[in-house]
């Protein structure tokens, strides 16, 4: 695709006593900052085309050189975990911990729980004032639309575990793990996105060929994560009032959340596989879903949906399945001119 719709040819010119050169569109050079004297590194392809970028600037960061993380001493809890998660989401490999004062357990178990949260991330270094965690993960072996659908899975098993909750009558057994799974995908999803965002060929290798719809992933991936957080709020909420639900509400709930499943399903393959008849029936399906959820009474005639914090965040989950199947209806429309709904009378 052409970078702000510039004139896609460009005549190749005599650039001193044996070179050639072409010029660079100038919307693209000014989104680059590019100025006359900078230096843009390029990289071939088997099949002859070439993808270019600038080179890093000066002073920046040294490609495997670890980030480091240097205080006196680390005494809130969360900020070690928090510090290396964002690391690893904004693609570090190597994340280096330094202090003064000796690492206490609590903070040494709390690297530790987080290098466990990260897909490929080890403890490779521990001394009582410097740990070391490194990330074997290799970028190009994780596409975007693998990692959407394995997170599709996640989502659907939450819903499977509600509804087991729900039969069961019983407190939830799953819950911890569906969290942590769901938190290592939507972590790689981001530094996906991140790494994509500063190579073009790894974004073009992992699913995203046109650096444009790596903002579009990423309400993807915000979508996703929201998702998860509802889904995992409403099975808590489950979990703890089950054993005391009306038969009405238990009812509701029974007869609802097979249509988030099936919607789920539909929604993630239209984005996946986009086609206007598939994103648009998704876009409507998500559409009634929401808006059943805003009522007092179910469509199926139910005396009560579940209770309030359920029915809000079903409503909020159902929000997010429509603002997917809005995606899918762009994609499906920027990859095509015309599309045939419905058929002539």
């Amino acid at each position: 695709m052409a970078w702000g719709n510039p004139s896609r040819e460009r005549r190749v010119l005599k650039a001193g006593h044996s070179s050639i050169a072409v010029t660079l569109p100038k919307p693209w050079a000014e989104a680059m900052n590019l100025r006359p004297g900078d230096l843009i590194v390029f990289d071939q392809n088997d099949d002859g085309t070439l993808y270019l970028k600038p080179a890093p600037a000066p002073g920046a960061a040294t490609v495997g050189a670890p980030f480091l993380v240097q205080a006196r001493a680390f005494d809130t809890p969360g900020v070690l975990e928090r510090l290396i998660i964002g690391a690893y989401r904004v693609g570090h490999d190597a994340i280096e911990i330094r202090t003064d004062v000796p690492l206490a357990a609590e903070r040494v178990e709390e690297v530790l729980q987080a290098a466990r949260g990260l897909l490929g991330v080890s403890v490779v270094a521990q001394e009582p004032n410097r740990m070391v965690l490194q990330n074997f993960i290799d970028p190009s072996k994780y596409g975007l639309p693998q990692l959407v659908q394995r997170m599709k899975m996640i989502l659907v098993a939450f819903v499977e575990e509600a509804e087991q909750v729900l039969e069961r009558r019983t407190r939830t057994r799953r819950l911890t793990t569906l969290e942590e799974e769901a938190g290592k995908v939507l972590a790689l999803l981001v530094r996906q996105l991140f790494l994509a965002s500063r190579d073009w060929s790894l974004a073009r290798r992992i699913g995203s060929p046109d650096p444009r719809q790596l903002l579009e992933w990423r309400v993807v991936v915000h979508a996703l994560e929201e998702l998860a957080d509802v889904f995992g709020a409403t099975l808590l909420a489950l979990s703890e009032e089950s054993a005391r639900l009306p038969a009405a509400q238990r009812s509701a709930l029974v007869a609802v959340l097979p249509d988030f499943k099936s919607q789920l399903k539909s929604v993630v393959d239209s984005l996946m596989h986009p086609s206007l008849d598939r994103a648009c029936e998704a876009y409507h399906a998500s559409s009634r879903l929401r808006d059943g959820l805003k009522t007092p009474t179910s469509r199926r005639g139910a005396a009560a949906l579940p209770t309030r914090p359920a029915a809000h965040l079903l409503e909020r989950g159902a929000g997010c399945l429509t603002l997917l199947a809005e995606i899918a209806i762009d994609r499906a429309v920027a990859g095509s001119t015309e599309t045939i709904l419905v058929e002539a009378a």
